[in-house]
């Protein structure tokens, strides 16, 4: 659990929080009792604990290619901190260059929700359906716009903001990954929402001949900002890399690539909170209506855990 404190969108929030792991379906490790209606995916689920009754405002955050969910643990509990419900689905465990799957997983796991997440969460918490964000980081950024901007994916709940975390449809423009994304019409993608992006400053850089940049120019955050139409958001974070944002120890073998594939910055917990602390102003402001953290971070009146070298706001 996260300490019971109150501070800026960069630090806690005031809210202890409880983050849990549930089975899909067929799981088996998940009570039948504790779960009345399985989701459809395994999720990692990041929970506000307030002291007294509250409605919170939702997050479904999809992971990175070949990422698992519990390397966001630390990045999730921080927007819970800030009074928000998190709901990560682990949408694969391998995957090819096609995202249509987890787009479609994507989908059913949100209209899950409804159904199956009230009965996941402590009594004091009830989930507020009716404000439902949507986010992803790297190819999750990626199929989350594809999720949004869909017309043959319909969701019961409609998403009424969108993050883009680093977001990358391919290898290069031109090697788009199927379903692409990007039209390279600038303001053509029709959402019907608010949308922030968030770049890193090292995403485009190889961290090693062998292998080739985690971002490449021509598919990442700098192309989908460009196709935005306002209300848009976009901050890249100079000196951090791609995968900064995770978990300060991500375990297992595809934790031990993460600190290899990509060039990164010197350490995870300034960008990760960068990241967090942004996401929460941008919620705050499009989920509650409270601009006054993302207003300060556009002045500059907001101290910042990183350097920014790049900042629009198109409100």
């Amino acid at each position: 659990m996260s300490p019971f404190t109150c501070s800026n969108v960069f630090e806690s929030g005031k809210h202890a929080t409880k983050v849990q792991i549930v089975e899909a379906a067929g799981g088996g490790t998940t009570s039948e009792s504790e779960v009345r209606v399985p989701p459809p995916k395994p999720l990692l689920i990041a929970t506000p604990l307030p002291p007294q009754e509250g409605e919170f405002p939702l997050l479904v955050f999809s992971h990175g290619y070949l990422l698992y969910n519990s390397f966001y643990s630390q990045l999730i509990q921080h927007v819970a901190s800030h009074g928000f419900i998190v709901v990560a689905p682990q949408l694969y465990t391998v995957a090819g260059p096609d995202s249509s799957e987890e787009i479609k997983s994507t989908a059913q796991v949100t209209d899950w929700l409804s159904k199956g997440l009230q009965n996941l969460l402590p009594p004091q918490v009830k989930a507020k359906l009716s404000k439902v964000g949507l986010a992803g980081h790297s190819r999750g950024g990626k199929s989350s716009f594809a999720l949004a901007l869909s017309k043959e994916i319909n969701t019961t709940l409609k998403f009424s903001a969108l993050i883009g975390i680093d977001p990358v449809d391919g290898m290069d423009k031109g090697k788009q990954t199927p379903p692409p994304v990007l039209t390279y019409v600038p303001h053509s993608f029709d959402l019907d929402m608010p949308v922030m992006v968030i770049g890193s400053g090292l995403g485009e850089v190889k961290r090693n001949p062998l292998f080739p940049p985690c971002a490449p120019k021509g598919v990442n955050h700098e192309d989908f900002f460009k196709e935005c139409k306002e209300p848009a958001c976009y901050f890249v974070v100079k000196d951090y890399g791609h995968l900064d944002m995770l978990d300060d120890e991500t375990k297992g073998i595809r934790g031990k690539f993460s600190y290899c594939l990509c060039k990164n910055g010197k350490s995870r917990e300034p960008m990760r909170r960068f990241v967090g602390g942004i996401m929460v102003a941008f919620m705050k402001a499009y989920l509650e209506g409270d601009s006054t953290s993302l207003m300060a971070i556009k002045d500059g009146s907001e101290t910042l855990p990183v350097e920014l070298e790049t900042v629009e706001l198109h409100l």
